[in-house]
């Protein structure tokens, strides 16, 4: 697992981005494109068996080509860990063990909150809300990380 320095060293020019939102559940996953510009809801995958869900992010990360994951870290509002962000650290490591190296944990404060807001703002009716907000989720986390990617230093 990289911090989020050393993961934007190892990224080329073009290559696109996993974002995911972990639960304990349900892990919503959003891709960006190549230029790590827009973030885009992928996919909601439900967690039984660690093996099994490694076997569909290693399909998901082969067939889009993505070169890095960045995953929601869901600390506390005043910044300290909660129990949730234990479990996304752990599923950092393991996936930088497991798939690529290149894995990194992002402040997901009020993705969930905000994936919601954003489509409340699409006129979505609530249950395609609730059935999407894993995804959705994972696109705010992403689209939040690629926003401090691509930022030019100044």
């Amino acid at each position: 697992m990289l911090d989020i320095e050393e993961f934007k060293k190892k990224l080329d020019k073009k290559s696109r981005l996993m974002g995911i939102d972990p639960g304990r559940k349900r892990i919503g996953i959003a891709i960006s494109d190549e230029n790590k510009i827009v973030a885009t809801p992928y996919t909601t995958l439900v967690k039984n068996r660690y093996s099994e869900f490694v076997k569909e992010i290693i399909k998901i990360f082969d067939e889009n080509q993505i070169k890095g994951i960045i995953i929601g870290n869901p600390i506390n509002m005043d910044g300290s860990s909660s129990q949730s962000s234990q479990s996304a650290k752990d599923l950092a490591i393991n996936l930088s063990k497991d798939v690529t190296e290149n894995v990194t944990l992002w402040d997901e404060r009020l993705s969930s909150q905000g994936a919601f807001n954003l489509s409340n703002d699409l006129a979505s009716n609530t249950s395609k809300k609730i059935s999407k907000l894993d995804e959705n989720s994972a696109q705010f986390i992403l689209q939040g990380a690629l926003d401090y990617l691509t930022k030019e230093n100044t």
